[in-house]
């Protein structure tokens, strides 16, 4: 029963570090990258579908992206749905090509994406300490029913904290690169 607890814990931790990854690749550091888009929903013939489905999305340079239509009269609600984003950029259009230039962060924006990067970190530990108790909830469960002995969940336990405490250093070294990434110039 253990090594079940064990094997479902660390599979929902790897799951909530995935998902950390996927949010701080949301978050734009002074580089292109076709990533930064990926939130976004194009009105596709009345159906909103995510911006990969409707067009090719490059990086042209460090500072620009390139998005190519599938189609020429997805142009418009391309163009559309990049202004209307969170991101704050302006694209332009040349043609069939959608050209999104990244502006430079000032200080203060990057100051910002910190403070917004930290607040996921912490948001991910929450998610990996409430795994956690999950886990040990469940070990206790097995002791009430009588499946493992008090020592088993003991046992349980210690491994369970070794995992979580793995997974937070995770999280602490993915915050940190994040964080050098965002205050590279």
């Amino acid at each position: 029963m253990i090594d079940d607890v064990q094997k479902k814990t660390i599979e929902r931790m790897k799951k909530s570090i995935e998902a950390l990854k996927q949010e701080f690749a949301k978050i734009r550091t002074g580089r292109a990258h076709p990533s930064l888009l990926e939130h976004i929903s194009v009105s596709y013939y009345g159906n909103p579908v995510p911006l990969s489905q409707a067009a090719n999305v490059t990086v042209e340079d460090a500072r620009t992206l390139a998005i190519t239509p599938w189609e020429r009269n997805m142009i418009g609600p391309i163009e559309k749905a990049i202004l209307t984003s969170d991101l704050g950029l302006n694209p332009t259009t040349a043609g069939t090509v959608i050209r999104v230039p990244l502006p430079a962060l000032t200080e203060q924006r990057r100051k910002d994406l910190i403070k917004v990067v930290k607040a996921e970190a912490e948001n991910g530990r929450v998610a990996i300490r409430n795994i956690r108790r999950d886990a040990n909830t469940e070990l206790k469960n097995g002791l009430k029913d009588k499946l493992i002995s008090e020592d088993e969940v003991k046992r349980g336990e210690e491994q369970i904290q070794k995992t979580t405490d793995q997974f937070i250093k995770e999280i602490e070294g993915l915050l940190e690169a994040k964080e050098a990434d965002l205050m590279a110039i």
